[in-house]
């Protein structure tokens, strides 16, 4: 294996400062807390809007949600300089719960005419997406302090 004539010395410095890297790009991806509670609040809004049984209330909606997602996005990546992605053991986790409340929430709002239900799927999403981005935020925040 070539050194490239960097003695001991000089590499440990520079892994040093890599790991400093590291921890500094850790503390700065994790959301203000304001992120989270926006993006269950578009959430919430959004679900919500089905209690009407109208579209003229659920497109505006709609039209509402994602352009708030879009703010959301250009505001975290202007902040943190970077994007990060999920990955797919935490959005299927995610998609559990999304199915797990979403589903009795239709069945009772298009089944039985309890348009409320959506309301409250609403808010225990809205909510969830809170709690779940707070704890994915600071478990990889850990995870890039500890590797390298």
């Amino acid at each position: 294996m070539e050194s490239n004539e960097i003695d001991r010395e000089t590499a440990a410095a520079q892994l040093a400062a890599l790991r400093a890297d590291r921890v500094a790009l850790a503390d700065r991806v994790v959301a203000p807390w304001w992120y989270d509670v926006t993006l269950g609040l578009l959430l919430f809004g959004f679900l919500s809007s089905y209690a009407f049984d109208s579209l003229w209330v659920t497109f505006p909606a709609l039209v509402v949600f994602m352009a708030g997602l879009g703010v959301l996005v250009s505001a975290y990546k202007r902040i943190t300089g970077i994007w990060v992605n999920v990955t797919w053991p935490v959005m299927a986790v995610w998609a559990g719960l999304v199915l797990l409340v979403l589903v009795p929430a239709f069945v009772l709002a298009e089944g039985f005419d309890q348009r409320w239900a959506m309301v409250v799927a609403g808010a225990v999403l809205g909510t969830a997406i809170v709690v779940f981005g707070r704890y994915w935020g600071r478990k990889m925040v850990a995870e890039m302090r500890t590797s390298l």
